[in-house]
């Protein structure tokens, strides 16, 4: 399949449709609009465009711009190989910005064909309402340790403006309100946001919704954000092995990390994980790093092959698992 949309890409482009040699790009992406909605004044407000890449060949995101000021845009990741994923980072300027924005992102690929896609986005950027700072932030947590953040909401107008309730789809996260009547209209909450012990590890990048009574203002989103260290780590989170031809035999290295010495027990593989192998070091020894050798052999059968690692220790509640895979070219 990747090798038929590859070639019916550059017979495309032989045929000259500057129209139809756009969408080998765009068929990347997820999706190309998003609504920040209702945003208030400082609050940290991104979204990320994922892309991924369906293609037998490398491709290079050469450049990206925004036609507005009101939002900024990064790449995450400028080359991709096959199957790996990127993204488009739009950041909406709340500091500076107020009112209903838009902006088009304009994404240029060089490699493996040029091709731009536009991506859209909107806001309404509120100035009565002002987050410090603009998000939750936890930074690094480590995995059973609860943590607390502290985030100043200001209102300017009506005295008996109220936020209602705080709600978020995360069941880790918990918010206690303190309400402060300030002078000169002005309405203040201090929220205290609480990561509980359970949270498993992984990024944080959601939102809490502020609900208040404000008819033109239902839901206020709020960013929350840090990362859940486990106690073990393995890098890279995903083992890409390569497009590889039948019989080909490609050989990379998982490194698995935690802060004190620990042991590798065994790394197995789910269902016919015959096609990886798996040679831990023969020092058994505790160490706070391990390093282990993954061989991957191509079989005869053409397209992706995705296998489960599980590498299991002994320290406790600690056996990290990824994904591996590769591609056999037909």
């Amino acid at each position: 399949m990747v090798r038929k949309i590859t070639c019916s890409l550059l017979l495309t482009l032989l045929c000259g449709s500057p129209l139809l040699a756009q969408q080998w790009a765009e068929k990347m992406f997820e999706n190309t609009r998003h609504d920040f909605g209702t945003v208030a004044r400082g609050a940290k407000s991104e979204y990320r465009f994922v892309l991924s890449n369906l293609y037998l060949e490398d491709v290079h995101i050469a450049g990206v711009r925004s036609s507005c000021g009101c939002t900024s845009v990064r790449i995450e990741k400028p080359l991709l190989k096959t199957y790996e994923k990127g993204a488009i980072v739009a950041h909406v300027n709340t500091d500076r910005f107020m009112g209903h924005k838009g902006a088009t992102i304009t994404v240029t690929f060089d490699k493996p064909y040029r091709a731009q896609v536009q991506l859209h986005v909107t806001s309404n950027i509120r100035s009565d309402v002002v987050f410090e700072p603009g998000s939750v932030q936890f930074g690094p947590v480590d995995q059973g340790i609860p943590g607390e953040k502290r985030v100043k909401v200001t209102y300017s107008g009506r005295s008996n403006w109220e936020i209602v309730d705080v709600t978020s789809t995360n069941p880790h996260f918990s918010v206690r309100m303190e309400a402060v009547k300030a002078r000169q209209g002005q309405v203040i909450y201090e929220l205290f946001v609480r990561l509980d012990g359970q949270t498993p590890p992984g990024y944080l990048n959601e939102s809490l919704m502020l609900a208040t009574n404000d008819p033109q203002m239902r839901q206020v989103p709020l960013a929350v954000e840090g990362i859940v260290q486990a106690g073990i780590s393995v890098t890279p989170a995903s083992l890409f092995m390569g497009v590889l031809q039948p019989g080909q035999k490609v050989t990379k290295q998982l490194v698995v990390r935690s802060k004190k010495p620990f042991r590798v027990l065994s790394v197995t593989c789910d269902e016919n994980g015959d096609c990886f192998v798996f040679d831990p070091s023969t020092d058994t020894s505790p160490k706070p790093i391990h390093l282990i050798p993954v061989t991957f052999v191509a079989g005869d059968e053409p397209g992706k092959v995705l296998r489960k690692i599980r590498i299991e220790t002994d320290l406790e509640n600690a056996s990290p698992e990824l994904s591996a895979y590769a591609v056999v070219a037909p």
